[in-house]
């Protein structure tokens, strides 16, 4: 069975309502016991005011309308229908012996679906009437799953939004503490393989509340509900400090972190800056080996300044290139650490919003340097 049989196959011919709009009583009736017989609701109209009439109280999923008719014409009734919010998307067959090419231009010009020529036949009137309904079955089914999609996608991002806002505040607290442990502790206090375990829940901690404080962000970015607050901003005096957030991670590596800037002064998103540059350093530290340096510079032409983050690591395989700031992949880092791809995701959402753009190079095996471009301030 093939896709327009087994639609019609679906279709409850009872659940939609024909209007006959004849001047001419026999055809009326006619008209009526075929689509009553075939199961479809039928209403009835004798000129073009009371077709309007019946329009707005009946509801009818089709409008079979005469063209020759006294005071209105079918074609001046489909204008006026056509004018109405609440009727102009009912399809219209018409019903005509006027078969000359200017008489179908005018007919579709005033909102024709179809035409049925007078005299006409039982086949060829249930043929064009089934089309239309088949049509109409089709959009609403199109409607019916988009409001299903979208009721979907809200329920998501609530979903997303209320996961990670509501675990966001204590999975902070707990990195905190576990910052300070690690930082007041040393191997020979508590012992190596205590020392190892919490070293670990530090980092682990630290890669589970920059995923969520992303999530909340890619939530928020996708629903609307994220401003950007676009302002001067002189990056030696931002870098330096995410650059600081990120020394006592970098050290559990024995990665050492460098910063070569000037004064550059951008327009630019405070927050979203700085969240994309802390992805760039997360990833870095996440897929470098110990006793390397990850190197991050500042640099700027005449539109855009250039922030980069240069590591040693694992490098990227060169067909990944292409999709890695939207294709989401989850990969591990040079530990073990898990990363979602959501970082990079968002990294390019907010580099955009705020006229940038995000930039990779990566030689698998060598290293990478990921870069944000953003746009100078202008004088």
């Amino acid at each position: 069975m093939d896709a327009e049989n087994a639609l019609e196959s679906q279709i409850k011919k009872s659940d939609y309502k024909i209007l006959i709009v004849d001047d001419v009583v026999s055809n009326v009736l006619l008209l009526k016991i075929l689509l009553s017989n075939e199961g479809f609701q039928v209403c009835t109209a004798n000129n073009g005011r009371l077709c309007i009439e019946q329009a707005r109280t009946e509801s009818p999923d089709l409008i079979l309308l005469d063209v020759m008719m006294p005071d209105l014409s079918g074609f001046d009734t489909a204008v006026i229908l056509k004018k109405d919010p609440e009727l102009k998307d009912i399809p219209i067959i018409f019903l005509t012996a006027l078969n000359s090419p200017s008489d179908l231009v005018k007919g579709f010009s005033v909102g024709a679906s179809d035409f049925l020529s007078k005299p006409f036949n039982k086949e060829e009137l249930l043929v064009r009437v089934m089309h239309q309904i088949e049509f109409l079955a089709a959009k609403r089914t199109v409607v019916r799953q988009n409001r299903e999609l979208m009721a979907t996608i809200n329920n998501r991002d609530k979903m997303y939004s209320v996961i990670a806002h509501d675990l966001r505040s204590p999975m902070a607290s707990i990195r905190m503490v576990l910052n300070l442990v690690v930082a007041s502790l040393s191997p020979e206090q508590i012992g190596p393989e205590l020392f190892d375990l919490l070293d670990k829940a530090n980092r682990e901690s630290e890669d589970v509340h920059d995923l969520l404080d992303n999530l909340l962000k890619w939530t928020k970015s996708q629903t609307g509900r994220l401003n950007v607050l676009l302002q001067d901003l002189d990056l030696n005096d931002i870098i330096p400090g995410v650059v600081d957030i990120f020394e006592m991670i970098a050290v559990t590596k024995k990665i050492k972190l460098t910063y070569s800037g000037s004064s550059v002064v951008v327009r630019a998103d405070n927050d979203m800056l700085k969240t994309i540059v802390r992805n760039f350093m997360s990833n870095a530290i996440k897929f470098s080996p110990e006793n390397s340096t990850i190197e991050i510079t500042i640099t700027s032409d005449a539109d855009f300044a250039r922030i980069s983050v240069h590591d040693h690591g694992v490098g990227i395989a060169s067909e990944r290139l292409d999709t890695i700031f939207h294709k989401g992949d989850s990969t591990y880092g040079t530990d073990g650490e898990e990363g979602s791809g959501l970082g990079l995701l968002l990294c390019q959402d907010f580099a955009r919003k705020i006229g940038g753009d995000v930039l990779v190079e990566s030689v698998e095996g060598e290293g990478s340097t990921f870069s944000v471009l953003v746009p100078l301030k202008k004088d």
